[in-house]
């Protein structure tokens, strides 16, 4: 496993498709520091940058950049071969790209999640998103992991569902929210450090169970999709 996930890790960092990681979390620290900077209330600026930017958009944009590419596009390539070649349980090929994305997605918006929450509240709000985004990545990999592996389009099928189902539907149609990682997400943070600047109807018992089950199921449909796998990289 160490293996594939050496490979995994290495495959990500040497694409140009890490550096799409980068541009999001700057602005939500440049817009943090700006509003700091020039004083502005906390109140006015914290809840639009940390949940409508932080993780409305940032937390599962890079999860899709991410989930997407640690197995997808050695599909695309055709470089899965390689691995499927191996003598390896699906289980071992699945698990360890799986981790490698939610270690990326996690640092990589925890740590701007982190100075945000510090600039807008306190330390503790500030640790309570980082916990909180690295629940929200583990959800969010296992689905973008197993859409790279049930379609030819996973990137197309995951901006549908947090642009559409996330966004749009979840601002407008209340039930939507109990099926909203986001929501998920904020409902834990808001647990940890309880402030005015996050809130949702999403109560932390679903929230905690809902996550719990995507993340498990996901991974599960992952792997029993890659067993259909011909040598090729094709489904039989």
């Amino acid at each position: 496993m160490s293996t594939v996930t050496w490979i995994t890790a290495r495959g990500l960092f040497g694409r140009s498709r890490f550096l799409m990681l980068l541009p999001l979390p700057l602005v939500l620290i440049g817009l943090a520091v700006l509003c700091r900077s020039l004083g502005v209330d906390p109140g006015q600026w914290g809840s639009p940058v940390l949940v409508g930017l932080g993780l409305a958009v940032v937390l599962p944009v890079v999860a899709l950049i991410v989930g997407t590419g640690v197995l997808g596009a050695e599909i695309d390539d055709g470089t899965v071969v390689h691995i499927l070649t191996k003598p390896l349980p699906r289980w071992q090929i699945v698990l360890p790209k799986l981790a490698v994305a939610v270690g990326v997605t996690a640092v990589t918006v925890g740590v701007p999640l982190y100075v945000a929450g510090v600039l807008a509240d306190s330390v503790r709000l500030g640790l309570a998103l980082v916990a909180a985004s690295a629940a929200g990545a583990l959800a969010y990999s296992a689905l973008f992991v197993a859409l790279s592996l049930v379609s030819r389009r996973p990137v197309l099928l995951g901006l549908v569902y947090v642009l559409i189902w996330e966004g749009l539907l979840g601002n407008f149609v209340k039930g939507t929210k109990v099926l909203s990682i986001q929501q998920w997400v904020i409902a834990l943070a808001d647990r940890m450090a309880p402030t005015p600047l996050l809130g949702t109807t999403v109560s932390v018992p679903v929230a905690a169970v809902l996550t719990a089950l995507v993340a498990v199921g996901f991974t599960v449909l992952a792997i029993d999709r890659l067993r259909s796998f011909s040598v090729a990289g094709e489904t039989s």
